[in-house]
């Protein structure tokens, strides 16, 4: 382990906290501006953050945020929000038709591989300099961006045999996993939105290896250094090619990586 604040720290952010947050609260525990993160949390989201810790982290970045990433989620179906998950307001509620865990099984197996999906309006997205969660919050209208994602699989789909799905995905960077939840939720003909989402891995990272974010403000600066890591990104962790954008974006999280 280092001995100085340099390097990477896992964390395990809780809920309702925002990305910036937690690296706000690693600047005054470490005393140090220089921090970064290796891709965004919404506020309702649990998990991975990889904070990049001093300039022989930082400089890495744009490596550590093209990593795929690994989450669990549970959709619930019948009822859409603006925000496409659950701290957002109910716009749209559609019957659940009947359902078994085989057709669910195959809607997500059509939503494996290079998939097209629609960016979230409450996300970070510039629209001629402007976040797209600025614009919606305005209550200004703009017109429906789509990015490639690469789906490397849905593992461990479960169904409760009513309105209730939960699934690990394994995704490239850019990927908005309440957009895959609603566009699953659509391919069974009704609608949906996320109301839990945990990020597990971040590449090599696992969050069993994290330190609990929750303690960042009361666990002593010595404390904290010990779970620093080397700024080594490992040879087999090869970024994926589907492109560099950063992950969802929540509308009340204005932070940019």
């Amino acid at each position: 382990m280092l001995t100085n604040p340099g390097g990477l720290l896992l964390i395990d952010k809780p809920q309702n906290f925002t990305s910036n947050d937690i690296v706000a609260i690693a600047r005054r525990a470490l005393g140090t501006k220089c921090i970064g993160h290796s891709g965004t949390l919404d506020p309702m989201a649990t998990g991975l953050l990889v904070l990049l810790i001093e300039r022989q982290a930082t400089r890495l970045q744009e490596r550590f945020l093209k990593l795929s990433k690994v989450y669990r989620a549970e959709l619930t179906l019948g009822t859409q929000t603006d925000s496409w998950d659950a701290q957002g307001d109910i716009v749209c509620t559609l019957p659940v038709p009947t359902l078994t865990l085989a057709q669910i099984q195959t809607a997500a197996q059509i939503l494996t591989g290079e998939v097209r999906q629609q960016i979230p309006p409450f996300s970070a997205k510039k629209i001629n300099g402007r976040k797209m969660y600025d614009l919606a919050r305005a209550g200004r209208p703009v017109q429906d961006r789509f990015n490639t994602v690469h789906i490397a699989a849905w593992e461990d789909i479960a169904f409760n045999g009513k309105d209730q799905i939960s699934f690990t995905l394994h995704c490239s960077c850019g990927t908005y996993v309440r957009a895959l939840g609603l566009m699953l939720a659509r391919a069974l003909g009704t609608t949906g939105h996320l109301t839990a989402l945990r990020r597990l891995r971040i590449g090599p990272f696992d969050v069993q290896n994290a330190f609990d974010g929750a303690r960042l403000k009361t666990t002593p600066r010595e404390e904290i250094v010990k779970f620093l890591q080397e700024p080594v990104l490992p040879a087999a962790a090869e970024p994926t090619p589907a492109g560099t954008a950063k992950e969802g974006q929540h509308r009340s999280n204005p932070d940019i990586p």
